[in-house]
């Protein structure tokens, strides 16, 4: 269960750009000034990842051992048993029958996972967390843990016991896991964290009572201070933010959550846009696009999916190699570094295949697996790897709660339709002489013979069937006994096209 990113920091320099507006928050992170992550928020509400509701189950599924559950959102959420609360089952041991567990009609309290990604409601748990800056409170456990990510034996045991020392205090056994923040804050700061925690939790407990299905219990932070939150560590320079009242209400945050990051924020005033001045809509821009160049001159084709993202490398323009092998191993290597980025920047989850060119050297494939695992390691998302498979393919896979930039940011193309692609001209003609043909051939031995056909379509079907088809359309007209008519559509795309009977001269 992860409903919250463990975060650390391994770049000598990292900085976080607030960009506020009316209808939109943007947060930047920037690690040796380029652009690794962004974090949009707008007035419409994208992200309820962490949000905690009050839910009804509308449709079990046994088959799928999960419920539907109505929480208020366009749809209703998924819910499987596996993220149900732990006192259900014992580790390592099958899951029980989600219809012991559930009924049609029975009202609960969920937290959002994973937010609605494309036709997918959200994926929801009832096993609640709730973070601070140091702690992860798990009201449905009595679990104590440390993230991996602290790897003092020491260190470990001493957050266990200032953990256990608060629960004692505050007369609670609900769990708790340490953050990788928490290593070094003083016993202080943990119990303050605890305290904090176990009053919201009480908060949340006390408000859903008397609450109806869809009522948001519990609300995540505003982006920017929960980004903030998780972000703030020795190696963060600044925070640099360019709306005064935002900057305020973090200023006052920080006072009393972070206060030795008090020092990091800065106002920015200037007359150049924020993400202008550090070339952040630029970077933005490009991670619209399916093609990012290497410096090396060669490139990546990332090609998203519903199921999963594709990753192809190639050597482009580059011939700086002594030979095809060298010039094969220093692109690949380019491309290792520059994919985690890429992953980061466009929030890319689920299975990723990467086919990197093949090489024959075997150390040659060991340096470059290296170098994807190394550059991957100050990315905030659980990754696994696979690979090279027997094809010269590296799987990947990287958690994902909430949609990529470009699910964020675009929507389907009108003319493709999503595809990426569309007919040629030369299609659409002669799919408007296949449909001419059938309908003729439905319209044997029928009186209208004093109409024509009249084919409606874009500027460029038209001028294909005057000029390259004309002999075509000709032979057609001849063959059916009609006259074929022309209209220019201005807003028809190139596939379509409409064919309409209309009264003409008797040939």
């Amino acid at each position: 269960m992860l409903l919250f990113s463990f975060i650390w920091l391994r770049a000598p320099m990292s900085e976080l750009l607030i960009n506020v507006n009316d209808f939109e928050t943007r947060v930047a992170l920037l690690e040796q000034g380029a652009l690794h992550e962004v974090h949009l928020d707008r007035a419409s509400g994208d992200s309820v990842t962490g949000n905690v509701y009050r839910g009804k189950v509308v449709r079990i599924v046994p088959g799928m051992q999960a419920a539907f559950v109505e929480v208020g959102l366009a749809r209703p959420g998924f819910l499987h048993v596996r993220d149900m609360t732990d006192r259900h089952s014992e580790p390592g041991s099958a899951p029980p029958d989600i219809r012991d567990l559930l009924h049609d009609g029975q009202e609960l309290l969920v937290q959002v996972a994973k937010d609605p990604i494309s036709s997918k409601g959200a994926r929801l748990t009832t096993q609640i967390a709730i973070a601070s800056r140091f702690l992860v409170l798990m009201p449905g456990t009595d679990h104590i843990g440390v993230s991996i990510r602290v790897e003092d034996p020491d260190e470990r045991e001493r957050l266990r016991a200032s953990i256990e020392a608060g629960r004692v205090e505050a007369d609670i056994k609900m769990g708790f896991i340490a953050r990788t923040a928490a290593e070094g804050a003083s016993e202080e700061a943990l119990l303050s964290d605890l305290r904090y925690l176990v009053r919201t939790w009480r908060v949340i407990d006390e408000r859903q009572r008397g609450r109806k299905v869809g009522d948001v219990i519990y609300e995540e932070l505003p982006i920017h201070i929960r980004v903030i939150r998780d972000f703030a560590s020795s190696e963060l320079e600044r925070i640099v933010i360019d709306h005064h009242e935002t900057f305020e209400r973090v200023e006052r945050f920080i006072d009393q959550f972070l206060p030795e990051a008090s020092e990091l924020l800065e106002h920015y005033t200037d007359e150049a846009a924020l993400f202008e001045r550090y070339s952040v809509e630029d970077d933005l821009s490009r991670a619209l696009g399916a093609r990012v160049e290497l410096k090396c001159g060669g490139y990546l084709v990332i090609e998203q999916t519903e199921a999963m993202t594709t990753i192809d490398v190639n050597t482009g323009g580059y011939l700086g190699g002594y030979n095809l092998e060298e010039t094969v191993y220093r692109t690949n290597l380019e491309a290792a570094a520059a994919i985690p980025r890429q992953l980061r920047l466009r929030n890319l989850g689920g299975i990723i295949v990467v086919d990197f060119i093949d090489m024959e050297d075997a150390e040659h494939q060991r340096q470059v697996m290296r170098a994807l695992e190394k550059a991957c390691e100050s990315d905030t998302a659980r990754l696994r790897f696979e690979g090279p498979s027997a094809l010269g393919l590296v799987e990947m896979s990287r958690k994902r709660t909430r949609k990529s930039l470009v699910q964020q940011m675009c929507q389907p193309c009108g003319t493709c339709d999503g595809r990426g692609v569309v007919k040629t001209a030369e299609s659409t003609c002669y799919d408007i002489f296949r449909a001419i043909e059938a309908d003729s051939r439905r319209r044997r031995g029928d009186n209208s013979k004093a109409a024509d056909y009249l084919v409606r379509a874009d500027q460029s079907v038209i001028d294909r069937l005057l000029d390259e088809d004309a002999g075509s359309l000709s032979s057609l007209a001849d063959r059916i006994d009609r006259n074929i008519r022309m209209q220019v559509e201005s807003v028809y795309t190139p596939e379509q096209y409409d064919v309409v009977l209309v009264q003409g001269v008797q040939r």
